[in-house]
């Protein structure tokens, strides 16, 4: 993987560049829709691209347990297995199993853990991780780490990123795959201190990329981009920045303007499953009543296949007599509405470098 700033701003530190991946190009800054189970909910590859959709997440710990890594490896790889011909970012399963406290014991060589399918045991460390997440064959993968929850005591976030960032080392020496690019996963809590120890650690190991872990677990909103931005002031300008987790659209343009440059977050294809879609002129709710006889479509300045052929009253209708078009449909717009509020956040990028130069 390559990764090249094309523009930067004057006002902040926005910058619009492209990952160059074994799978194609993606521009920078993205917001990576979350596909867990090797399937971005209610909608097909078809539906994805025709979003504009450029790259996706998908998830170690689900693949690892349902179908088996080993099985996607057999069938060519993940991108084969879903269909899916663009680039694919793999996520540790560290969240995942930060989410599953009651049903895991962490150790110094990894976590062990109970499957939430059937109760069986396993374990999962450093070595495990890059071993599924190579025979998955994403084009970018993660360090194992470990997420802490909010709020927790500064001794144990501390003994916690010196875990994490042995967990890093470990996973730098194993990685071999020259097509797959890795990342290193900062976290700390939001001690500052910390955070900065953890981010040096790191950028010592000379990862590809580094993301910004540990956050959207409880802390609230000007905390969070509190640390967002002093964790930025220690990662290179020079490699990709991806924040985890973090998906509202009014944060993630204060975060692109902190530097970050990729973005996943389940938010736009669970409140589409919900009824909640966004749109230009904010937040619609398609249940309201309001909406019975609404001729209009969601969003009259939207492009994407939904708004272009039906109407708030059939999608209201969808929605509340449950049926499964409902969550294809709304999922669509949403993830339509997000690939363009990425791009136009590029365009501004690009517009205010441009208007600057001349």
């Amino acid at each position: 993987m390559e990764f090249q700033i094309l523009y930067e701003s004057k006002k902040s530190r926005a910058r619009v560049g492209v990952l160059d991946t074994p799978h194609g190009q993606v521009e920078t800054p993205v917001f990576m829709p979350v596909g867990t189970q090797g399937s971005v909910k209610a909608v097909c590859s078809q539906d994805l691209a025709q979003a504009s959709v450029k790259m996706i997440l998908a998830n170690t710990y689900h693949l690892y347990l349902r179908p088996g890594h080993e099985l996607i490896r057999s069938l060519g790889g993940l991108h084969r297995f879903m269909n899916w011909p663009h680039p694919i970012l793999t996520d540790s399963g560290g969240f995942q199993v930060y989410s599953l406290a009651k049903l895991r014991k962490i150790t110094e060589e990894g976590v062990v853990f109970q499957s939430h399918l059937d109760g069986s045991r396993h374990f999962l460390g450093p070595k495990e991780a890059m071993e599924i997440q190579q025979a998955l064959g994403a084009d970018i993968i993660m360090a194992f780490d470990e997420c802490v929850a909010y709020p927790a005591e500064r001794q144990y976030v501390a003994l916690s990123v010196e875990l994490t960032t042995k967990w890093a080392r470990q996973c730098r020496e194993i990685h071999q795959s020259g097509e797959q690019a890795l990342f290193g996963i900062v976290q700390g809590g939001v001690y500052r201190d910390i955070r900065e120890k953890s981010a040096k650690d790191l950028v010592e190991l000379d990862f590809d990329g580094y993301a910004i872990g540990g956050l959207s677990v409880g802390e609230d909103q000007p905390t969070r981009m509190e640390v967002i931005r002093f964790t930025r002031d220690f990662l290179p300008d020079h490699k990709p920045v991806y924040l985890m987790g973090m998906g509202r659209p009014e944060e993630i343009r204060e975060a692109v303007e902190a530097g970050v440059d990729m973005f996943d977050c389940v938010l736009p294809t669970r409140n589409a499953r919900n009824g909640t879609l966004f749109t230009s002129k904010g937040p619609l709710t398609i249940k309201n009543a309001r909406y019975i006889d609404d001729e209009r479509p969601l969003d009259p300045e939207c492009g994407c296949y939904t708004c272009r052929n039906y109407s708030r009253a059939y999608l209201r209708h969808l929605f509340m007599a449950r049926e499964l078009l409902a969550y294809r449909l709304n999922t669509i717009h949403n993830l339509h509405f997000y690939a363009r509020y990425m791009e136009q956040i590029r365009e501004q990028i690009k517009a205010e470098a441009q208007n600057l130069a001349k």
